[in-house]
């Protein structure tokens, strides 16, 4: 007989209640014994560091469950009067990884095969996740080992990753700097382009050339550094669509038919990562 589905919510740090897990975790049966440790993906929903996309939340988590993964929307700390300034977003999504992998086995999760998945400023989150993992105050306030939060591979939407002009997404930007939001060093110092190394996780990048709000240049710069340090990545460029526009189907109000296929395609790339999560891909040798 097959267990339920189960939704439920988990707190993720005494010290910071906002943080929280919303945990899709499939049921298990005896007759499909191969189904019960999914890979995982984290949901990271954008928002400009300000709020929380909901159609890139439990929208995506539906998809993805169908498709065979363990699903965890993260909902981290943001808004007015809230504390987000950077780096602590980055421990926010630290402590994700870190409670999913503690809890592998009851949340029937293979602990090798757990992919952040992010959307705009969601995806500059995921992007930091992938490439500074490697933070040694965030193992230390968490007591996690070296490489325990590092995600087996991103999948970016429409991300946000520079924190420099021309291209900048200056709200979100703004957002996690406080009151260093023009010291272009700062700017430069959550400017993922320039962050990636060959510690960086492999990644799957797609957005719209057409978005008005992040400008396409975000994803195509973050692609060139990974093939800068030789990190695989797949990424997609569609003609036409705008920004925040997650399934891309009639669910989140947004019928683009030939941009909604990112989502199976996602699936396929995460289905066919081979390499553990704890090895690194990349030489970082700049052509």
């Amino acid at each position: 007989m097959i267990t339920a589905t189960v939704v439920k919510e988990i707190p993720l740090l005494e010290e910071r209640p906002l943080a929280k897990l919303i945990a899709y975790i499939s049921g298990t049966s005896a007759e499909m014994p191969f189904n019960d440790k999914r890979k995982a993906v984290l949901i990271i929903p954008g928002g400009a560091y300000w709020l929380q996309s909901d159609a890139e939340a439990d929208p995506i988590a539906h998809y993805y469950l169908a498709m065979g993964f363990n699903a965890f929307v993260l909902r981290y700390s943001v808004g007015r009067g809230v504390d987000s300034v950077w780096p602590k977003p980055l421990m926010e999504a630290s402590a994700a990884m870190k409670y999913i992998r503690d809890h592998a086995e009851e949340l029937h999760v293979d602990p090798d095969y757990v992919f952040a998945v992010g959307f705009s400023a969601g995806g500059h989150l995921a992007a930091a996740l992938g490439s500074l993992w490697d933070n040694d105050e965030i193992e230390c306030d968490l007591s996690m080992e070296k490489g325990y939060n590092r995600p087996t591979g991103t999948v970016l939407a429409y991300p946000v990753i520079s924190g420099l002009d021309p291209y900048a997404h200056r709200g979100s930007i703004n957002n996690i700097l406080g009151k260093q939001r023009d010291n272009e060093e700062a700017r430069a110092s959550v400017s993922l382009e320039l962050l990636v190394s060959e510690k960086t996780v492999p990644a799957f990048l797609w957005a719209a050339r057409t978005d008005d709000v992040v400008p396409v240049q975000n994803t195509i710069l973050y692609g060139k550094a990974l093939a800068d340090c030789d990190i695989p990545f797949e990424m997609h460029i569609y003609p036409r669509g705008g920004h925040g526009i997650a399934t891309a189907n009639h669910i989140t109000g947004c019928p683009y038919t030939e941009i909604s296929a990112w989502m199976k395609e996602s699936v396929r790339w995460m289905q066919q990562i081979s390499q553990k999560w704890a090895t690194p891909t990349g030489s970082c040798s700049p052509i």
